[in-house]
């Protein structure tokens, strides 16, 4: 059993749920994948059954425009899974998977996940919790997108983010992660200048805060109060 595999498992939102017994269970048939910078994990439309932990670095999960132009969705850091096609074999992937810089991965086989999961039945609350929290917020942005201005739509995708890299953040709490202005544009499919106009407001409120390419929401609370009082404002 790799220790380290263990070490980065434990980290895992997802896997809270299992005994310890399970996740060294886990570990033991995990493999530890190494990556680099701009490596293509995982090609959209991929069919492969695994669930993937970040276990260093960071993971762009992406999709590509007819124009052949990459769209960044999110952006994982250590601890934090992806791979929902674990819980349906034989699905397509989504979306694509791209090392963002050099890295390595925890990847635990599909099927023996599913196992473990069949043996520890206690495990499934936390494990439909984490679910629901993503489709949750894929519903979210749906909305977003739809119904709410430039400002709404960036500062929701933020606290999107935050809730990503920290599923506690609906408390009070600074959430960090590696982000850049330029990531946020390309995100958005916004021009990089509205984009930035929107987080200088947000800059100035001290809802956020921009330094060595990463971004750090002090409270996400306060900026989804801040993001429900302009939205009281417009209607």
């Amino acid at each position: 059993m790799s220790d380290h595999s263990l070490e980065v498992l434990r980290g895992c939102s997802l896997l809270a749920g299992l005994p310890a017994a399970a996740l060294a269970e886990a570990a033991a048939v995990a493999r530890v994948r190494p990556f680099r910078a701009n490596e293509v994990l995982y090609e959209r439309g991929e069919v492969q059954s695994a669930l993937s932990v970040v276990g260093a670095g960071n993971v762009r999960i992406s999709s590509t425009s007819a124009e052949g132009r990459e769209i960044m969705l999110t952006l994982f850091e250590p601890g934090a899974w992806f791979g929902d096609t674990v819980f349906s074999p034989g699905m397509p992937r989504v979306f694509g998977a791209t090392a963002h810089s050099d890295g390595e991965l925890v990847e635990v086989p599909g099927q023996a996940y599913r196992d473990l999961l069949a043996r520890h039945p206690e495990a499934y609350p936390r494990t439909l919790d984490m679910l629901s929290r993503r489709l949750w917020s894929a519903i979210s942005i749906i909305e977003d997108n739809a119904l709410r201005d430039m400002p709404g739509r960036v500062g929701r995708r933020l606290l999107f983010l935050a809730a990503m890299h920290d599923p506690g953040s609906r408390a009070s709490g600074p959430v960090t992660f590696k982000l850049t202005r330029e990531h946020i544009a390309n995100m958005m499919g916004m021009t990089r200048q509205g984009v930035h106009r929107v987080l200088k407001t947000l800059e100035a409120e001290g809802l956020i805060a921009f330094s060595y390419g990463q971004v750090t929401v002090p409270d996400p609370m306060a900026l989804r109060d801040y993001l429900d009082l302009q939205d009281h404002g417009e209607n």
